[in-house]
Formats: C-alpha cells, sequence, structure tokens
C-alpha cells in the first residue's frame, strides 16, 4: 500500500483545501495518508472551520471581479469580502467546503495529527479540536514521513 504524508502549515482559505484535497484523493486511491498539522495548519483540526478566510493583501494572483491594488485590499472588511467572494463562487462552481472535505478525509480513515508543541506554543485545549485526532511530537509524524512514497510540505 502506498503512503502518503501531509505537513500542513497554513491556515488560510487557500492553503487550507490543498491539504483536504491531496488526502481525499490519496485515500480515494487506496494509499495510507498522514495530514501532520502545525502552526496555523492546526486550523484545519479545530471543531468550527466558520472563522477560515482568505486574504487578498499579499495575494497578488487572486483573482478578483476587478484588479485591486495593494491598498486597497488593506482596507477594513477586504478580508471578509474576499473570503465571501471566494466561498460564492467555490459554491456556484460545485467546490465541496472545507467541512465537507474534511468530513470525507476523516470517512477514508486519513489519519490527522496535531503537533503537540504548536498546540501548547498557542495554548490551545485538547477539547477545541475534532475528536478522532492525535496529537503527537515531528518525531512521531518523521517515522511515518520515512516510510511514505510521497511527502509534500504546504
Amino acid at each position: 500500500m502506498k503512503k502518503m504524508g501531509i505537513i500542513a502549515t497554513k491556515g488560510t482559505l487557500d492553503m487550507a483545501y490543498p491539504p483536504l484535497i491531496l488526502a481525499s484523493t490519496a485515500a480515494a486511491l487506496g494509499w495510507e495518508v498522514m495530514v501532520f498539522c502545525t502552526f496555523y495548519g492546526l486550523d484545519l483540526l479545530r471543531k468550527d472551520l466558520s472563522g477560515i478566510s482568505i486574504s487578498p493583501l499579499a495575494n497578488p494572483a487572486m483573482p478578483m471581479p476587478v484588479p485591486m491594488p495593494v491598498l486597497v485590499a488593506a482596507l477594513p472588511g477586504m478580508q471578509a469580502m474576499a473570503t465571501m467572494m471566494m466561498k460564492q463562487k467555490m459554491k456556484s462552481k460545485g467546490v465541496a467546503s472545507l467541512q465537507e472535505l474534511r468530513d470525507l478525509c476523516l470517512e477514508a480513515d486519513v489519519k490527522f495529527v496535531a503537533c503537540q508543541m504548536t498546540v501548547e506554543l498557542f495554548e490551545y485545549e485538547h477539547s477545541e479540536f475534532i475528536s478522532g485526532i492525535d496529537f503527537v511530537g515531528a518525531a512521531s509524524f518523521m517515522d511515518f514521513a520515512g516510510e511514505a512514497d510521497v511527502c509534500l510540505f504546504i
């Protein structure tokens, strides 16, 4: 059986999709998959995903209905507007929500692990996260990654 390890480090909407899409696809192909969530990637494992947003600031490749200078992207409310627009576009194109993708991963036995050091650093409580995940150190992930056919850092 092939194995894939993914290190998820980002918690924005645009960076939350790739690890979940790749993990669910690999699991659907029969691969054993582990996603190690660290730093802002921990947001993928929190019970409530509704706070995950996207920022047009410092994201010049982000397609917007009208070109926006960086200064405009920094205005209050632009992050909420960009998030709303991106979610509407994804829904209109039939793209699964983060919640749906994460649920699909869990149903397909993707193993999600949270970096215990980062959990402690950010002073999170284990109760803030979904059930069924493990809280581990980097060495635990390295054991899996060392045997994986594919390892990705996202």
